[in-house]
């Protein structure tokens, strides 16, 4: 009998292609659109501006365009379909155990009148010798590491979590973050890039007749500047939003609630130096996913383990004071 693999039966509201090697989400609206405006724009840029500029100026700039266009599509996939840091959800036994785990902490530290209560959801850890508060979540029955997040539109419990993009059809993460950031900030060199050939050769045609000839001889180019021209604002904006968020060592989640805001007085444990914080952010190892999407279903997998016998990721997501040497 042909044994099922784990992204057959997995529980997050994603789509799994060739064979479970590609994730991403399954609203995909916004990402077809994407895909279809950068396509659409650069096809139009080297169909009728760059034989013109390959001719009359130089043949490297339309070969400088094509590479930042292909890079930047490969961050753009590299985003889309690639895990984010899904962490996967605890099993009966491991949900057992954490429940077990939180009754225990509640009984053992409270009085009769306080144990009439439920027991806290919360826990705080030290990171750095910063404390920081690490949540249970309630669909996926266990505690979050620090830093991650329920994504909910995924329904997926993200590692490092910074927000969920549409436009790229994918949640974005501490496994992706790099690739997502790589993407936006080459995609606002490759907006100004054609912005401005396209513009150039407008002005050159201008120069053999007069600007509303320009226009007419190369629609085309009028298009691609003004499509360019209105995107490049957003982009450059996201991108500068990114690069300080880089540079001080905050996911965007952290940043819209204020985590570490003036208002709550909290400093960021994880933050360090620029440097340091970009080398960490755009320079360590990706981590290996944890979801094993192509691994084959096991008995624990579907829950017929036996409950006295917590895997080791059990463990981790149980034990509050337990912290991942990625975030100390």
């Amino acid at each position: 009998m042909t044994k099922k693999l784990k992204w057959q039966v997995f529980p997050g509201r994603n789509r799994f292609f060739c064979n479970g090697r590609i994730i991403i989400a399954k609203s995909l609206s916004l990402f077809y659109l994407t895909i279809f405006l950068i396509f659409t724009t650069c096809s139009m840029f080297f169909v009728f501006d760059c034989p013109y500029i390959f001719v009359h100026i130089s043949p490297a700039i339309p070969i400088i365009a094509m590479i930042l266009f292909l890079f930047t599509m490969s961050c753009f996939f590299h985003t889309a379909f690639s895990d984010p840091g899904i962490i996967p959800r605890a099993r009966p036994d491991e949900a057992a155990h954490t429940e077990q785990f939180i009754v225990d902490q509640h009984d053992n530290g409270t009085t009769q009148q306080q144990r009439i209560r439920p027991p806290p959801r919360t826990k705080e850890i030290l990171v750095n010798n910063i404390p920081v508060k690490i949540k249970y979540c309630f669909t996926c029955l266990m505690f979050r590491p620090p830093r991650a997040s329920h994504c909910s539109v995924c329904d997926n419990c993200v590692d490092c979590f910074d927000h969920h993009c549409p436009w790229v059809g994918n949640c974005v993460g501490r496994r992706n973050y790099r690739y997502f950031y790589m993407f936006i900030l080459s995609f606002s060199l490759l907006c100004i890039y054609v912005l401005a050939c396209s513009l150039t050769h407008l002005i050159l045609l201008s120069k053999e007749s007069n600007i509303i000839e320009a226009c007419k001889e190369s629609p085309a180019s009028v298009c691609v500047f003004l499509i360019c021209f209105i995107s490049v604002w957003s982009i450059l904006g996201l991108a500068g939003f990114h690069t300080f968020l880089t540079a001080v060592n905050l996911t965007t989640n952290e940043d819209l609630r204020g985590t570490y805001s003036r208002e709550t007085g909290l400093k960021n444990p994880y933050s360090s130096s620029i440097i340091d914080n970009c080398l960490n952010t755009l320079c360590s190892s990706t981590p290996i996913s944890l979801i094993d999407a192509r691994g084959e279903l096991s008995h624990q997998d579907l829950g017929q383990n036996d409950i006295s016998q917590p895997n080791s990721h059990t463990i981790r997501m149980m034990n509050p004071n337990q912290v991942r040497t990625s975030d100390v």
